[in-house]
């Protein structure tokens, strides 16, 4: 891409159809992606990744993003396959089903998105389950509390109801929270 068209694209304006969807004075546009076959927008505000234009405008809050990998083509586009997380119950999370996303010009959004979703990580840590998988703990920044919220995500959706696997997580939740206690 030519220093020019570099320049241009850093600092043009979202499309009127995005700066339309996202009105509150509150959220900024980041950075956005077009979406294939004229499906709209994949936007980055500062509140979370948005879809704009196509069917199901939705937000998807910074921390409620699970995953998020991007693979690049050579043509400025490639695919976001996000995983949203969902409150299964408090302390408890799930991943819901990945979503793909198909740009045709991706612009900073890889970028924005990598750094608004590590942003909201403080730390986590994986812990093994007997005989199978693990868990995942996660303290994570959530926008309007000033304690950071940690949650448990199971690697398996089932050992949320195995009595054993759920003593483990409160557990190491409970290790988690007791470490960042001062003496």
């Amino acid at each position: 891409m030519s220093l020019l068209a570099e320049l241009r694209r850093r600092f043009a304006r979202p499309p009127e159809e995005v700066r339309a969807v996202v009105a509150d004075p509150d959220e900024r546009v980041l950075a956005w992606g077009i979406l294939a076959r004229d499906a709209g927008w994949l936007v980055a505000t500062s509140r979370g990744l948005r879809t704009v234009g196509g069917p199901g405008e939705d937000l998807l809050p910074w921390h409620e993003v699970g995953h998020a990998r991007w693979t690049a083509t050579t043509d400025g586009g490639g695919s976001f396959t996000v995983t949203p997380l969902a409150e299964m119950e408090p302390g408890v999370q799930a991943r819901l089903p990945a979503v793909r996303h198909v740009l045709t010009d991706a612009g900073d959004l890889p970028a924005t998105v990598r750094r608004r979703v590590d942003q909201t990580i403080v730390t986590s840590r994986r812990s093994p389950l007997p005989d199978r998988g693990g868990l995942l703990l996660v303290a994570r920044r959530v926008p309007g509390q000033v304690a950071r919220e940690w949650t448990v995500v199971f690697d398996d959706d089932a050992d949320r109801d195995d009595p054993v696997a759920r003593d483990i997580a409160r557990q190491r939740l409970a290790e988690a929270l007791a470490a960042e206690q001062p003496d």
